[in-house]
């Protein structure tokens, strides 16, 4: 069963004749009047609370030896200033800054939520507009006629009108307002979707490049690596031709050196698809795009990650995860508006003829002004239902808010964890690199001179080799924690940078 709203309204063909003339403006009057008593009937809105304070100052910059931060490491001073703008230059890498600033260009992911964005700012412009009045011209023409035996009172001829109609809904119980409110939230939602999509394809863009370094020292490694196993296989050669070696000493030599000519190939292919992954996001073809080799030789920045408090503030994710919980709370006043009733106001002024000609002479004009009312009585619940529907996405959102601010201060903490252990591994695998390299040394020494077997030196050039590339991986992820640890911290976003509600609802 379906309820109907009971409707207090005069046609309009009705009034044309019994309105006093003085009545339109006077109407307008009593509308405004009424809109200033509109209420909102939606929740006063207030950021959700966390559950719990956040944390005075992160837990890792507690932590961290002294060996650690002599290596690099060092603890985050909350009194630093924080990342602002454009945060990859602390890394002062001319060709990353270059790449960085084509990816804002070409990306087509990022292009792709600005359209969405732009599409969001119409829709609160298309709500917005519903708070005024609406004009329509309707001009129309018609003619009427009977055959000669047909019975009718009334005498075939012409019709023409030329109405002007207006009308409006006064939004007296917030509904209107609430729903351009609730359009506006969502806007904000997609500006703030915009950052993180940036920031993310940015984060991404910097891990890509360091990785690519990597595989750049890597090769070079790999280079050095492969001509000693060469001149180790001749030596091998020569002393195999001279009786000494054995066939086997060579087949191990060079089978060392083909095994290490492989990895080398190996390490070409990852190169190409992570300069593959870097064309994607600056928006260029891959099979266009190149980057000369240029090994890894960068330190990670000191990165100030500021207090946690701040953290709120600073991630383009939390503040879309709260403007969802506003657009949640607005959109619960949408709702509610229901239960009051509807208000629609209509005016029109014209002329009618049945003559053309006459058509825009001062007889032929025509007023009437019109009020109506509905209030659903009955049903059965549903506008209840709805209300609750709200309430609960609400709640749903805020909790989501409350998830992503924990995400947040996790991943900072994580990132922050893994930059110190990093750098203390870091420091302590340079001295296994050294205590390989001169294993391998002493152990070439001796073969040479016939005291160890040719089994000793490939030993040590295998752990010297493995303990090289230990180190070069080590160093790679430390520059992608680095940039994994700026992205955790919002890079150089700030909620200062989300445009206001006046803004989106602005004209583009």
């Amino acid at each position: 069963m379906t309820s109907q709203p009971t409707t207090l309204a005069e046609p309009a063909a009705a009034l044309r004749s019994r309105v006093p003339r003085s009545a339109l403006p006077w109407a307008a009057v009593a509308a405004l009047g009424l809109g200033l008593l509109g209420c909102n009937p939606a929740p006063k809105y207030t950021v959700p609370t966390l559950p719990g304070k956040p944390p005075v100052a992160y837990k890792e910059n507690q932590s961290g030896s002294a060996q650690a931060q002599a290596n690099g490491w060092k603890q985050a001073d909350p009194k630093d200033a924080m990342l602002r703008g454009k945060w990859w230059k602390v890394f002062g890498d001319p060709q990353l800054d270059a790449l960085e600033e084509q990816l804002v260009i070409g990306n087509q992911n990022i292009k792709q939520y600005f359209a969405n964005y732009m599409a969001a700012r119409a829709l609160v412009r298309n709500a917005h507009a519903s708070l005024f009045p609406s004009v329509t011209l309707a001009p129309s023409a018609s003619n009427q006629g009977h055959g000669p035996s047909a019975a009718t009172t009334s005498g075939s001829g012409q019709s023409y009108e030329l109405p002007l109609n207006v009308s409006w809904e006064p939004d007296l119980f917030g509904k209107i307002s609430n729903s351009v409110r609730a359009d506006a939230h969502a806007a904000q939602v997609s500006a703030a979707n915009i950052a993180n999509e940036t920031l993310s394809e940015q984060s991404s863009l910097a891990q890509y490049y360091f990785e690519l370094r990597g595989q750049d020292a890597m090769q070079e490694l790999y280079r050095r690596q492969i001509a000693s196993y060469g001149e180790t296989l001749r030596l091998t050669q020569v002393l195999y031709q001279n009786g000494i070696d054995s066939e086997q000493d060579v087949a191990q030599a060079e089978s060392n050196l083909r095994t290490a000519e492989a990895n080398a190939v190996a390490i070409g292919t990852t190169r190409a698809q992570y300069e593959h992954a870097i064309a994607l996001l600056v928006g260029e073809a891959a099979g266009k795009f190149s980057l000369p080799v240029q090994p890894l030789k960068a330190t990670p920045p000191y990165i100030p990650a500021g207090l946690p408090s701040q953290l709120l503030e600073r991630r383009p994710d939390i503040a879309a995860a709260e403007r969802t919980v506003a657009e949640a709370n607005a959109l619960i006043g949408v709702g509610k508006a229901a239960y009051y009733p509807t208000i629609s106001l209509t005016a029109s002024a014209g002329t009618a003829s049945s003559d053309l000609s006459r058509l825009l002479g001062y007889g032929a004009r025509f007023w009437s002004i019109g009020a109506s009312a509905s209030e659903t009585l009955l049903d059965f619940g549903a506008n209840k239902a709805n209300v609750q529907r709200y309430e609960a996405q609400y709640d749903a959102d805020a909790a989501s808010y409350r998830q992503t601010v924990l995400n947040a201060f996790k991943e900072v903490e994580d990132y922050l964890v893994a930059s110190r252990q990093l750098a203390e591994q870091e420091a302590r695998q340079h001295l296994a690199v050294q205590a390989a390299l001169r294993y391998e040394v002493l152990a070439e020494v001796r073969y040479r001179t016939g005291l160890d077997a040719f089994l000793n030196v490939l030993t040590a050039q295998n752990s010297a080799l493995a303990s090289q590339q230990t180190l070069v991986t080590l160093q790679t992820n430390r520059m992608t924690t680095a940039v994994q640890l700026i992205a955790a911290l919002g890079g150089g976003w700030n909620a200062a940078d989300l445009p206001s509600e006046k803004e989106v609802a602005a004209k583009p």
